[in-house]
């Protein structure tokens, strides 16, 4: 498969990493690609571009089967309100097109908040960087590459 920011990133930090491509479906999200994989949507860690009220930044992830909690979000971060960033902006900012956004080697350094409970998976998959491909890897990897905020921040989808 060919190289992208995120393999490229997570190859420079020895980390060990599965593959796996699947269908992508426009607006399908992770019900799709949990179902392609034959793993829970749950293990599924979404990566979302959003900005806060200055209109900075930055990255959270969340089990594919909840939501963000933008109101809780912000409370964590001290920040007045969070919401989600354009697509067009999310582009721009992690160089990623939507739908294969990837919190790896992105375009600038963007703060990552992620949800607590996610280190509590045996193994996550996550954007690898297109639409379509996922990447498998520890969380406790993920922690030690990108050194995320965790937050407690999902409600039930």
């Amino acid at each position: 498969m060919a190289d992208t920011p995120a393999t490229v990133f997570l190859r420079r930090h020895d980390v060990a990493y599965t593959e796996h491509e699947y269908g992508y479906v426009e607006h399908g999200g992770t019900e799709v690609s949990a179902r392609a994989l034959g793993v829970p949507e749950h293990d599924v860690v979404k990566t979302l571009v959003m900005q806060d009220d200055a209109g900075k930044p930055l990255i959270i992830l969340m089990h594919g089967d909840r939501t963000v909690s933008t109101k809780n979000l912000a409370r964590q971060a001290g920040v007045k309100r969070i919401e989600p960033c354009r697509p067009d902006a999310a582009q721009r900012h992690s160089g990623y097109q939507v739908g294969g956004t990837s919190p790896f080697g992105t375009r600038k350094k963007l703060p990552v908040y992620m949800e607590r409970s996610i280190l509590e998976l045996a193994k996550i998959y996550i954007n690898g960087g297109r639409r379509g491909y996922l990447v498998g890897l520890s969380p406790a990897e993920l922690a030690r590459t990108l050194r995320p905020t965790l937050v407690e921040v999902a409600l039930a989808d």
